[in-house]
């Protein structure tokens, strides 16, 4: 459990998200990249990402959030504000942009233990569907 000041909560999302065209991009360093950027928006948004897997054609977030933030709201700092870090780092240098399918899909985490949703996770790094 954890709390704010009006609220004590233990709400968890998992998030998928592909780049554009499901291209296998999120490869080596570029994965690399946009794993360090995702994990300083959540450090930036007082967020504590619990798991996260990078593969080439998508990524798997599994994030905790105050109840203030919706999925949709969480969906989109991710993706929006990664892509912009990353493009406004690392476009020029190396030539390449990353930007993100409209699209995402999210789930909560409820009956289903984080456990589950980390072993799914896990499992996706080994195989990718």
């Amino acid at each position: 459990m954890k709390a704010t000041r009006h609220a004590t909560y233990d709400l968890n999302y998992h998030i998928v998200w592909v780049p554009k065209y499901r291209q296998p991009v999120l490869e080596g360093e570029v994965a690399s990249r946009v794993r360090d950027i995702l994990h300083e928006i959540a450090d930036d948004k007082r967020l504590e990402i619990l798991d996260l897997t990078v593969q080439p054609n998508h990524i798997h977030l599994f994030v905790s959030s105050p109840p203030k933030h919706s999925p949709s709201l969480l969906a989109n700092w991710f993706k929006g504000i990664s892509s912009r870090k990353y493009n406004h780092r690392y476009a020029d240098h190396d030539g390449e942009k990353i930007g993100w399918e409209r699209g995402y899909y999210a789930e909560t985490v409820g009956s289903v233990s984080s456990d589950t949703i980390q072993d799914y996770i896990q499992r996706h790094e080994e195989v990718d569907i």
